[in-house]
């Protein structure tokens, strides 16, 4: 029994792995066409390196890295990374602002002065555009 066993086992498992390459193989894929005709963002990019020389970070940087260099170099801090107001306590009726381009961002709150407690991560959305700290009660918008 276990010779027979043995003799029919390996043909057995050699038409069982033809049969599902030959499966896999039929399969087609029709994502494709369906991905190309999305509409995407305009691409930042600068003209590229000329051939014989050496790269720029203004011919070679694309997308936000581009966008950030180039505001730079017209002296304005895209990003504003500026801290925070930090010389008064946010409150409900004067909250300290945050900017943001995003419909949700998550801000820290370290305490009213600043590092009195632990940061408390608050999520800001455009429905409740206004949150306060549990632990100091600091409002932000």
């Amino acid at each position: 029994m276990s010779f027979l066993r043995c003799s029919i086992t390996p043909s057995l498992r050699a038409s069982l792995r033809t049969a599902s390459i030959q499966r896999v193989a039929m399969r087609s894929i029709a994502t494709t066409p369906m991905r190309f005709s999305e509409h995407h963002a305009p691409i930042i990019q600068g003209e590229g390196t000329k051939p014989g020389t050496m790269g720029t970070d203004e011919s070679q940087s694309t997308g936000l890295e581009r966008f950030e260099l180039m505001g730079r170099l017209q002296g304005v801090d895209v990003f504003d990374m500026s801290p925070l107001d930090a010389s008064r306590p946010g409150t409900m009726k004067n909250p300290i602002k945050v900017q943001s381009m995003a419909k949700e961002q998550i801000v820290g709150s370290t305490g009213f002065p600043a590092e009195s407690h632990e940061t408390v991560w608050l999520k800001l959305t455009v429905d409740q555009p206004i949150a306060r700290c549990p632990m100091s009660g600091n409002g932000t918008l």
